[in-house]
């Protein structure tokens, strides 16, 4: 499938509501499942990071998210995915972003989630997680919603370059 182009910060579909996918396994979305494997697989190897894209970021205004944190976390599409539970308990994390890929903005989310979603065969799941993997859910279920990760930044302040962060030297 090819490569798609990244949509970025101020374009307008970036804060559009995604509408749900009615057929999961229809050829529409099986190819946007691989449009969003490929995009994310091109911009991890051209930039050397990436874990997870949703559909608008490629113009595609449905609720399908794909995921790739191998060896150890998940991967696959995640179609019409809801958290259905957050944790009380929070931190701060500095979040990156495709359509921002050179600045990082530092927010607060939930430690653990609960996500409902329909998986490429149609049928119903649950994924709990915690972590790293809780992060990027509610990061890329965000883009389903229309809210970008510059718009959760915990202040005015919270904002740093790439280049600034790699120049610190700090981890990730």
């Amino acid at each position: 499938m090819p490569v798609q182009e990244i949509i970025q910060l101020g374009n307008s579909y970036l804060w559009e509501h995604c509408s749900e996918v009615e057929e999961p396994s229809s050829a529409p979305i099986v190819s946007l499942v691989n449009d969003l494997q490929d995009t994310l697989n091109s911009f991890r190897a051209e930039q050397g990071f990436g874990q997870g894209i949703a559909a608008p970021q490629i113009g595609v205004l449905k609720r399908v998210i794909f995921l790739s944190m191998e060896p150890d976390g998940f991967k696959g599409a995640l179609i019409n995915p809801e958290i259905t539970y957050t944790s009380p308990e929070r931190y701060e994390m500095w979040d990156g972003c495709f359509c921002f890929p050179r600045l990082l903005a530092r927010v607060s989310r939930a430690s653990r989630v609960r996500v409902d979603y329909v998986d490429e065969a149609g049928n119903r799941q649950t994924i709990e997680a915690d972590g790293e993997l809780s992060s990027l859910l509610q990061h890329e279920i965000d883009h389903l919603d229309g809210v970008l990760a510059v718009e959760r930044a915990v202040s005015p302040r919270g904002f740093i370059s790439r280049e600034e962060w790699e120049r610190q030297g700090r981890p990730f």
